[in-house]
């Protein structure tokens, strides 16, 4: 994983979900987890936020660490808290690493009383003309590929519907949380063709293709780019699983 493209090409989280968690918790105390390179954890820090990060992955720690955000490398579900606690816990596209029980146990022992735990992500939506032509690609170039890009469906009903079931079932079984409740937040992105397929190889699909294979899926990809005319519109959805300490 390249760390600093990572950080660079991913979006950050739309500000009303920023605002309204603050608003909701206690206090300022932010846990972090899967901190990654630190880009929800900006946010919340440029709002008022004294964020604490948990980071698996020692490359991404000190990414975010640059930010001034301090980073303690550890699973959650065997990260030891030593007696801290706190008002607001986040996960930006992380949670669905987290084991989905025993990680909200850690989050009741974390949380203080009306504390806020809330999972987000992003579900984008490209235009039909870039998802067709990278699975067209993707096909071709690495035909054994574990994942079909071409079964992916363009516009999910429910986006992360499962993995968010998964996520509040864990809460209801952990105990200590109130009943999750789901929100979404649709906005709208502009690419260049360059943006995107800076961004493309940070995505599990390519992560793991080899370079010459990569690049020439970038390259098919940045051709329907170009046919039209450089540059396009994403829409997303940012959906977000949030629930109370009682």
């Amino acid at each position: 994983m390249d760390v600093e493209r990572y950080d660079r090409t991913r979006p950050a989280y739309p500000p009303d979900l920023i605002d309204h968690l603050i608003a909701a918790a206690p206090g300022r105390e932010t846990l972090d987890v899967g901190i990654g390179t630190g880009i929800e954890a900006r946010q919340f820090q440029a709002a008022g936020c004294h964020v604490l990060g948990v980071e698996p992955d020692p490359r991404m720690a000190e990414f975010a660490r640059m930010s001034g955000i301090d980073v303690e490398v550890a699973r959650f579900e065997t990260w030891a808290p030593a007696g801290r606690r706190f008002d607001l816990l986040v996960s930006g596209q992380a949670w669905h690493w987290v084991d989905p029980v025993a990680g909200a146990a850690k989050a009741a022992e974390v949380l203080r009383s009306g504390g806020i735990w809330s999972a987000f992500w992003h579900v984008p939506e490209p235009p039909e003309e870039v998802t067709d032509a990278l699975a067209d690609a993707y096909r071709r170039h690495v035909p054994d590929a574990p994942i079909d890009l071409g079964n992916t469906p363009k516009k999910p009903a429910d986006p992360y519907g499962p993995l968010l079931d998964t996520a509040a079932d864990g809460l209801r079984e952990a105990s200590g949380f109130g009943e999750p409740e789901r929100s979404r937040h649709d906005w709208e992105r502009i690419h260049t063709r360059d943006e995107w397929l800076d961004q493309l190889p940070t995505f599990g699909s390519l992560t793991w293709v080899e370079p010459v294979l990569q690049q020439k899926i970038l390259a098919e990809v940045g051709a329907a780019i170009d046919g039209m005319g450089g540059r396009f519109t994403t829409r997303y959805a940012t959906v977000a699983l949030t629930a109370v300490r009682d």
